[in-house]
């Protein structure tokens, strides 16, 4: 039975674009949900992205409307993006990044276009989760470490956007590398051989760029947080800010730092 990792931040529209066509994906594929701070991938990849261009960023979210219109996916903007993603995130990683939560985060934000900075919006959620103790999950210590843990080891791996789906030693980037991923799990080997294979090997015409930075470091003898392991969960019926935002399968923040 494929296992893989799926990469991703609350902050990334097509994250929760890519979560509702999950069902596209082969049935008996477990994922495990990892969340991380987008904005940490930036940093140590030294990204730029869309937010930064202003006509790059309006076109970004036209397309994201455009696409969940034209796949029946429930979609509106939060009334500010980029946002700060942190406690959402850290409530994913406090209740082990159970997909039922994760969907509903994903759909307050995206579905009904709340905004989550609000504190009425945060604990309406809090509320519809039956998690009265939000506030305080979100302020452990472990779990601040464990989210910096998972940004760090994704950074390692070589992960560098949202989402991600990570599968046979294979990262693939992005909402439209859904069916990508469907295709190589079909024929694996057609992905490491002829032409596949030798776009690997292309020379990069530029000098290879500085080392990048090191992912936030989560404090010694902290716990690590890995979401779940779940069968290809269907869709249902439907302040360390974050520095920069993202290429274009992830949209994200700009000014500040990378965690607390």
């Amino acid at each position: 039975m494929p296992a893989a990792d799926w990469y991703f931040d609350f902050v990334s529209p097509f994250a929760y674009l890519q979560l509702a066509r999950f069902e596209r994906l082969p049935p008996d594929l477990e994922i495990t949900f990892r969340p991380v701070l987008f904005a940490g991938l930036l940093e140590h990849w030294r990204h730029r992205g869309p937010a930064e261009i202003p006509a790059k960023r309006v076109h970004t979210y036209r397309w994201c409307q455009w696409y969940a219109a034209r796949n029946g996916i429930p979609f509106r903007m939060p009334p500010a993006h980029p946002f700060n993603p942190l406690r959402p995130l850290r409530l994913a990683v406090a209740r082990g990044a159970d997909a039922a939560l994760v969907r509903a985060v994903f759909d307050a934000l995206y579905a009904e276009g709340r905004d989550l900075s609000v504190e009425r919006e945060w604990r309406a959620l809090a509320a519809r989760l039956a998690l009265p103790d939000a506030d305080a999950l979100v302020a452990r210590p472990a779990v601040k470490a464990a989210l910096r843990r998972n940004t760090e080891e994704a950074a390692a791996r070589g992960v560098f956007g949202v989402p991600t789906i990570a599968v046979h030693g294979e990262l693939l980037w992005g909402l439209d590398s859904t069916d990508l991923v469907r295709d190589f799990l079909a024929a694996p080997a057609r992905f490491r051989t002829g032409e596949f294979a030798r776009l690997a090997t292309l020379p990069s015409p530029r000098p290879a760029p500085s080392r990048p930075r090191s992912a936030p470091k989560a404090a010694a003898g902290e716990t690590r947080a890995i979401g779940p392991v779940v069968r290809n969960p269907r869709p249902s019926s439907a302040r360390a800010r974050p520095r920069r935002p993202a290429s274009r399968s992830e949209p994200a923040a700009s000014t500040a730092p990378v965690a607390d």
